[in-house]
């Protein structure tokens, strides 16, 4: 039964597997290279910030330098999140530090720079003898957690994968 219906069918199937192969070899060859999002982003971020330099990538973390900044990353595909923002300075803030994450974070989330300076602005100076020094919240669909210790304070900004 079976040897009846295979001469009964048009073309052989042992001619098309390697079409099949030479069809999907040419499509990934032919496919552009994509480079990291991340790395796209702090390209993105050097040639619009002001002292901003791109200095290494690893492990999906994008490592860049500031003067306002001690520590300052964007770490992309996380659980739970798809892009951070990471800066860190000393405990006691300047101006210049404010504009740097406001203008960083409304550049990588694409928010209004006001709102993003705003609500970053917000978290930092919260932390205190009342309020503790660790504080988390919500701004314009933006996750910011912010700390400080002795000598530093740091501030993470962070947009849901679902957001």
């Amino acid at each position: 039964m079976t040897g009846s219906l295979r001469r009964h069918l048009p073309g052989s199937t042992g001619s098309l597997l390697p079409a099949a192969l030479l069809a999907l070899a040419a499509s990934f060859a032919a496919a552009p290279a994509h480079a990291d999002a991340c790395a796209d982003i702090a390209k993105q971020l050097a040639s619009q910030i002001d002292g901003l330099k791109v200095n290494f990538t690893a492990a999906n973390i994008t490592y860049l330098k500031h003067p306002a900044a001690r520590e300052l990353s964007i770490g992309c595909r996380g659980k739970d999140y798809s892009t951070e923002l990471y800066a860190k300075t000393d405990r006691k803030m300047k101006p210049e530090f404010f504009n740097l994450v406001g203008a960083a974070t409304a550049l990588i989330f694409t928010v209004p720079k006001d709102d993003a300076t705003t609500g970053t602005s917000r978290c930092l100076k919260r932390m205190g003898i009342l309020r503790g020094n660790t504080i988390t919240m919500r701004y314009r669909r933006l996750n910011l957690e912010c700390t400080r210790t002795r000598t530093e304070a740091s501030i993470t900004v962070r947009r849901g994968k679902d957001e």
